[in-house]
């Protein structure tokens, strides 16, 4: 008996169900909101050293012609273009610019002021604090602490979470989310912002898993695939929508307050959405998680035996016994799933996954800036590709295998981004579809790993393996923010940098079992075992024959 019976009486995605999850679903919006940001409050427009001769409150990117550029700046070797972070040092009168030789001899300065293009970009933090040349990663620097935020709000929000309740941990985080969401777009300088944007990180962990955990923790298990699913398909809307507030909202400080101020709407579920049953059977408040079980079956319009709430308080009172005689033994840890070679093996291909499914994905999803033709447009198609990504899973995954569609999704991103090194220059469209193609594989393959993850490792560690792969996952969303500034050297090179780690996590993953359709691993033993070739009696006498022709045959040698 468990509660999961107790949903089976009330209908595994009944009418209750049903709506609350709408609810809980929806905040997935805002948290991509937060994370896709940074594209736009952090762009980098085109830009060029204000010169010498002009005036830096009249001067614009178009006032000095293209044709007097090489004039003015010198080539940048690596690139072949302008290298705009320094410009010659002379005179910049009418007769220089208007001839045609180079005073390159007399050296060059660096600049100390810029001229941003504002024809795609009206202004951003970038233009504001002069975040390019040698102060251009801090730009990348400040989109990797907004992921270390992410990784801090994860281990923070969790031990709330399982504390004090999902619904105050929602809340908390959902108001200290509204605060620092203000406080960035209103920053006065780089510091305040950052740090700020580090704290919104924290809080879409907050916001964004509390929710995914209340919702399926009120789903039956037939549905939890499509419930788990669906989820990150809201989180793709928010992606795609974050472009449409930039479309018509151009300066970054009024931006960021748009994409802050939608989350007021969820306060209103604190009179809407309920505590988690599940917790509160959990801590012994059999009351109030009875209270809601009784609304979701006036709702859902069934009946629950009165025996099921007395087999609930039995079996919370036996988990209850069961924990703390678990505290009284050494609690599982990290080490316990690298202490055996089979599990070694595993635990590292699979922290192998995390961090390139997590680099590869926020580093495509950070790039479309730097892919050309309209960045707006490659925003919103990077974002729509998703919902393809995800649907192949519901139809796919509980019919072709974790493993055959995390190495098949793998293997697709791999070859479809290193494809983009053979793009000709004048077929851009070209490079996008590979870029899109990778972005939607690479969705899929982020999607299975979390199932594909919790399969692997035995019950006795599952949380600790699931905690520290998660961990190695925000590492490689850390690094992604300095990957695409690759981008500036050679436009493809982040692409190829994301394929490589892409093929090679795809081929490696096959050397994972499958588990579709296995029972789960329960002890240390069971997942040491799990996917270890066996030795069958076949194979065993066929071994002790070839040992025996090995032994003749070295008698008559000899």
């Amino acid at each position: 008996m468990g509660y999961d019976d107790v949903i089976a009486h009330l209908g595994e995605f009944g009418r209750y169900q049903k709506r609350i999850y709408l609810l809980l679903c929806l905040p997935a919006i805002v948290c991509a909101f937060h994370k896709l940001a940074g594209v736009f409050l952090l762009a980098r427009p085109d830009f060029r050293c204000l010169l010498p001769h002009e005036d830096a409150d009249t001067a614009r990117f178009d006032t000095l012609p293209r044709q007097q550029w090489p004039l003015a700046y010198p080539n940048d070797s690596i690139t072949g273009k302008a290298d705009t972070c320094a410009y010659y040092n002379v005179s910049y009168t009418e007769q220089y610019l208007n001839g045609n030789r180079t005073a390159a001899e007399n050296g060059t300065l660096q600049c100390s002021s810029y001229v941003y293009d504002q024809s795609k970009y009206l202004n951003s933090a970038v233009t504001e604090w002069d975040m390019v040349c040698s102060r251009s990663l801090l730009s990348a620097t400040s989109d990797s602490l907004f992921m270390v935020g992410v990784l801090l709000g994860s281990f923070i929000f969790g031990q709330m979470s399982d504390k004090l309740g999902r619904k105050p941990t929602f809340f908390a985080s959902l108001v200290t989310q509204l605060i620092f969401g203000v406080i960035a777009a209103v920053a006065p300088d780089y510091f305040t912002y950052t740090i700020s944007r580090l704290i919104v990180g924290a809080t879409t962990s907050g916001v964004f898993l509390v929710a995914y955990v209340i919702a399926m923790e009120m789903v039956g298990a037939t549905y939890r695939l499509f419930a788990g699913v669906a989820v990150q398909m809201f989180f793709s809307v928010g992606f795609m929508l974050t472009a449409g507030f930039a479309y018509f909202i151009h300066d970054w400080r009024w931006l960021q307050i748009a994409l802050t101020l939608p989350g007021l709407l969820f306060m209103c579920y604190y009179w809407i959405v309920p505590e988690s049953a599940r917790w509160l059977l959990s801590k012994g408040r059999k009351e109030e998680a009875f209270v809601i079980i009784e609304k979701a079956a006036k709702v859902n319009r069934v009946e629950i035996p009165s025996e099921i709430y007395d087999q609930l308080i039995e079996e919370a009172a036996e988990k209850k016994r069961k924990e703390e005689l678990a505290a009284a033994e050494p609690s599982a840890s990290v080490f316990d799933l690298l202490r055996y070679p089979n599990l070694r093996r595993k635990t590292m291909l699979i922290f192998f996954d995390w961090f390139v499914n997590s680099g590869v994905y926020y580093g495509l999803s950070w790039n479309t800036n730097n892919l050309g033709g309209n960045q707006l447009v490659n925003f919103v198609i990077s974002g729509a590709v998703e919902i393809p990504g995800y649907l192949l899973l519901l139809f796919t995954l509980n019919r072709w295998g974790r493993r055959t569609i995390l190495c098949g999704a793998m293997l697709v991103a791999g070859i479809s981004l290193l494809l983009t090194v053979v793009v000709p220059s004048d077929m851009n469209w070209l490079l996008i579809a590979c870029a899109m193609i990778g972005k939607l594989a690479i969705t899929s393959s982020y999607g299975t790993v979390y199932i594909f993850t919790a399969e692997q490792f035995p019950t006795v560690v599952r949380n600790v393996g699931l905690g520290a792969s998660s961990m190695v996952a925000r590492v490689g969303g850390i690094l992604a923010p300095y990957l695409n500034l690759l981008g500036e050297i050679w436009r493809p090179l982040p692409l190829v940098i994301c394929g490589a780690l892409s093929l090679t996590a795809g081929l490696m993953s096959l050397l994972l079992p499958e588990t579709l359709n296995k029972p789960m691993p329960e002890t240390i033993e069971d997942g040491e075992n799990f996917g270890k070739k066996q030795r069958t009696p076949a194979t065993e006498e066929l071994k002790s024959m070839l040992n025996g022709k090995s032994t003749n045959g070295d008698q008559k040698r000899h």
